[in-house]
């Protein structure tokens, strides 16, 4: 456990100051892979062949990931690494900031264009305000997802932890879909995710809160993450809602169909400014996630 603290700290520091790899990203290999699975087993939509789709795209790295893990010092580097390519901090302000920019300069085709990278819902007619709400709710979950649950699992199981759910949440943002092409053969995968991201969804909400309005974002997250259709997002996005004095939810166009979701948060509807407020939030989350192993990695060596 102790080795996976400074690893941690190391892996953070190299998405802080690198970002994501530009090129050979084994994400986007995984991806392809995955693709690949899906076009040849997805032929008669069933959980079944679901289920077995996500233990080939899964399992073989995942066990790959211990037996390199397991090597004498060359181990340690490689869990770092497993790290690092597994977070995503840096990324999502590279993709977040500039629609920020783009919607300060009122170049809102850009933006739409832009946020439509980020986002599953139809972006083509968003309004100013809509193109905030939806990069907001996408700053909040996906740091969920791409930092701190990542983490999350990394302290608790390694390189071999990290790499099972990573390749777990990719395979959900994927497959996860209710529509008629995944939503048995991508149940799995999604009901995979949900449960990987449970106790992390959990610790970010707390984190959001303690790092913004704390009764507001613990109100919201009490009276309305209940509502929301995902058992993990609901109470990232209420109490990240919350925290930031915002209002996110209301109607969405996803896959061509208009949806009406629940209203999360309270106060003004998010602006331009506020997406760089949310990335923010999620800053000084990871700021105190990293002090606390830091701090536990000082004492168990004092």
């Amino acid at each position: 456990m102790t080795g996976l603290l400074p690893a941690a700290l190391l892996a953070a520091l190299l998405d802080r100051l690198l970002g994501e790899p530009s090129r050979w990203h084994p994400l986007v290999g995984f991806g392809r892979w995955a693709q690949y699975l899906e076009q040849r087993l997805n032929r008669h939509n069933s959980i079944l062949r679901g289920a077995l789709a996500w233990a080939l795209a899964v399992l073989p790295f995942t066990v790959l990931a211990y037996w390199l893990a397991s090597w004498p010092v060359l181990g340690w580097v490689f869990a770092v690494l497993c790290l690092y390519v597994c977070l995503g901090g840096q990324s999502l302000t590279a993709h977040a900031r500039p629609i920020a920019e783009a919607l300060q300069r009122k170049d809102l085709p850009l933006a739409r264009e832009l946020v439509g990278r980020i986002v599953s819902r139809d972006t083509r007619q968003l309004s100013e305000e809509g193109i905030a709400r939806a990069t907001v709710e996408s700053v909040l979950e996906n740091g969920s997802d791409a930092l701190f649950a990542a983490l999350f699992w990394f302290l608790l199981l390694g390189a071999p932890g990290v790499v099972l759910y990573r390749l777990s949440n990719t395979l959900d943002a994927m497959w996860g879909y209710r529509t008629p092409r995944f939503l048995l053969f991508g149940r799995v995968a999604a009901r995979m995710d949900d449960v990987l991201n449970y106790l992390p969804a959990r610790l970010v909400a707390l984190s959001y809160c303690l790092c913004g309005d704390a009764g507001s974002g613990w109100r919201s997250w009490r009276t309305q993450a209940a509502a929301w259709d995902s058992p993990n997002a609901g109470p990232v996005m209420a109490a990240g809602a919350g925290a930031l004095q915002l209002q996110l939810g209301g109607a969405a166009v996803y896959h061509g169909e208009s949806v009406t979701r629940p209203t999360l948060g309270l106060g003004a509807a998010p602006r331009a400014q506020d997406i760089l407020r949310a990335l923010q939030l999620v800053r000084r989350s990871l700021l105190v996630w990293l002090l606390l192993i830091l701090l536990v990695w000082i004492l168990s060596h004092a």
